[in-house]
């Protein structure tokens, strides 16, 4: 059979399979994502086919490779080709869902094979492997393993195809070797249970996409044709997203505006285990910040702002004071993230230092506070992140070395832990004992940066409550922002399942 005639949608290959199976032939059916072929594949073919007559091998998409943001090394096709040149393979198919589920309802094997590093359920991160058990059975069919050694694609890309620098290889291999995958995955599944409260204001993300046009005939002006627009729940509402993707019971408390609110939109944007408490700010917007957005080179021209960022009223401040009061008790864990547009004045902040059992805090610099907003606002954090910049601004030291201005400002603040993040440079790690850390930057693909830092301190903040090691917590930060930054926005929250595989993915050395 010629390759090209091999490859197939899957409702061809379920046309063509009916046929086999009236004939009387077994469909065996192998599922994954194949990235870079390698003998393990070979072998593991070879032993699957001898389970029947009809070898059918369905490829994850790489919509939904989950290894990381620098996975696949190899797109869809490329992967499906070189598969069906192989004589023991009679077809391929590329699967359109994250699991295999849904492709073992609709090709109904006789035998579905895994390898043998999925033998024992527990050992699975997705926790798919038993949804395809119990699919398969339920078409008739029985699932199996093979016997033979396991190889890693992960591996073999990491060693010799990857897209980090070599000092980055390095200092994977050496972490890696003092905190095992498993160990950093621990923490993530004892996550679960945690209490996380989060506190900060809800910010829509506008992206208004267009094409440049040229300069004005008449004025200094750049002008642009509008193409789309989409919008992303950002701020506050990200950060609960990205924890509700790994704890079960997540609170939220926040401030909208009375017109508009918004609040349809926000609350169809938040994960189903996310309760929210919403207070309302009369006379004013929910904050929206609107991006001019030249969608060919992804270049952001303009920034505007929908926004009071004037101070509450009384009565309104006593609303956000009496909410924190009632639902702080409540937690294992706060999480703040304070843009510093009003919601949270001296007294809420200090109703959150005294009452929250564990504080985790981020208090932002940006084109709406820059020079009047400021770290000192939480002294005594548990887990403090910020931007080097804002060490910086904090210290009022431009130039200086950034380790000794960390240490500085960690001491003036007092609090237990402090992340710098330093985009492409990583992240800088802190506490009160020791020579600070530098943990470099895992991404393989930039995209946007628009949330990264958000990301790192809502999955670090889960670590850091546990008491993980200084140097896993910032790595862990390190990781989320790769997620963050290889997507738009807030597009797509961090997702329990594909963080645990990146981590997996950059440790596999």
């Amino acid at each position: 059979m010629k390759q090209s005639g091999k490859l197939k949608s899957l409702d061809e290959l379920a046309t063509v399979l009916q046929a086999c199976r009236a004939a009387g032939r077994r469909v065996v059916l192998c599922h994954g994502v194949f990235d870079l072929l390698h003998i393990g594949h070979l072998r593991y073919f070879e032993e699957a086919r001898s389970f029947g007559d009809v070898l059918v091998v369905t490829l994850t998409t790489d919509r939904f490779v989950n290894k990381g943001p620098h996975r696949p090394a190899f797109p869809e096709q490329l992967r499906g080709e070189l598969i069906a040149a192989l004589d023991c393979v009679d077809y391929v198919a590329i699967n359109p869902t994250p699991t295999a589920v849904d492709a073992i309802r609709l090709l109904q094997p006789d035998v579905y094979v895994k390898g043998p590093d999925y033998a024992d359920p527990t050992k699975d991160v997705t926790g798919k492997i038993l949804e395809e058990e119990a699919a398969v059975r339920e078409a008739g069919g029985r699932i199996a393993f093979t016997t033979g050694a396991i190889y890693s694609s992960t591996r073999l890309i990491n060693r010799h195809m990857t897209v980090l620098p070599p000092e980055v290889q390095a200092y994977l291999a050496d972490f890696s070797a003092r905190h095992p995958a498993d160990e950093v995955l621990s923490y993530l599944e004892r996550a679960r249970g945690l209490r996380v409260l989060l506190v900060g204001e809800p910010i829509i993300d506008e992206y208004v996409y267009c094409e440049a046009i040229g300069k004005s005939s008449k004025e200094p002006t750049m002008v642009v044709r509008r193409q789309s627009s989409e919008r992303f729940a950002g701020g506050i509402l990200a950060a609960a997203n990205h924890v509700a993707g790994f704890c079960d019971e997540v609170g939220l408390v926040a401030q909208l505006g009375s017109e508009p609110s918004h609040a349809d939109f926000i609350t169809s944007h938040l994960r189903s285990n996310v309760r929210p408490t919403f207070l309302t700010r009369a006379n004013s917007p929910t904050i929206v910040k609107q991006r001019i957005v030249e969608h060919y080179f992804f270049l952001k021209l303009l920034e505007v702002y929908e926004i009071n960022d004037a101070p509450l009223s009384a009565d309104e401040d006593d609303a956000v004071c009496r909410v924190l009061e009632a639902e702080i008790p409540g937690y294992d864990l706060v999480i703040v993230i304070d843009f510093g547009h009003a919601m949270l004045g001296e007294r809420a902040r200090r109703v959150i230092r005294e009452q929250a059992p564990f504080l985790a805090v981020n208090a932002q610099c940006n084109a709406g506070n820059l020079g009047h907003h400021a770290l000192s606002k939480y002294p005594a954090a548990d887990y403090m992140t910020a931007t080097e910049n804002e060490i910086r601004i904090e210290s009022r030291n431009r130039h200086g070395d950034i380790r000794q201005l960390a240490r500085e400002v960690q001491g003036q603040l007092g609090c237990r832990r402090l992340a710098v993040t330093r985009g492409r440079h990583g992240c800088l790690c802190s506490d009160r004992f020791g020579t600070p850390i530098e943990i470099p930057a895992v991404a393989g693909r930039v995209v946007d940066r628009i949330g990264a830092g958000d990301a790192f301190l809502s999955v670090s903040a889960l670590l850091a409550v546990q008491g993980a090691p200084l140097e896993v917590v910032g790595f862990a930060g390190n990781a989320a922002g790769a997620l963050a930054v290889a997507s738009v926005a807030n597009r797509d929250a961090i997702d329990r399942v594909a963080f645990s595989r990146q981590i997996e993915s950059l440790l596999k050395n």
